[in-house]
């Protein structure tokens, strides 16, 4: 089957809203997210450097792994199950942290599903 990345580029709203975006983003909406059928793994960065000399656009990167046939079929299944209140044991705790900040915590700089190409290990990874 197919495999995808589902890339995020994300920040907290503002310079205050960096507990909230904790909270809610990297302690649960990665998690969340990851609970959703085809869903092989999510993962949150927080931008350590940058690389050369080039500009990056956000301070944290989101990225989920993802079996499906189609990207099409993919956002269409998390779109349904993120739509559904009761898609896990979690979601409602995940919701009452939305709820409490009033909004989603966070900006959205970029997000986009990217499909496999090419996988190659590097020597720290080679048996």
């Amino acid at each position: 089957m197919p495999q995808f990345m589902l890339i995020g580029l994300c920040e907290p709203r503002d310079g205050t809203d960096q507990a909230a975006f904790d909270e809610w983003f990297v302690d649960q909406h990665i998690e969340d997210t990851t609970h959703c059928p085809n869903f092989i793994r999510g993962r949150v960065y927080k931008l350590a450097g940058p690389h050369l000399s080039i500009d990056t656009p956000s301070k944290y990167l989101s990225v989920y792994e993802v079996e499906a046939d189609s990207y099409e079929e993919a956002e269409r299944v998390l779109n349904e199950w993120q739509a559904d209140p009761n898609a896990w044991e979690g979601r409602a705790h995940h919701m009452q942290t939305m709820n409490k900040y009033g909004e989603i915590p966070m900006a959205v700089r970029g997000s986009g599903w990217f499909e496999l190409l090419g996988d190659y290990a590097g020597p720290a990874n080679r048996g």
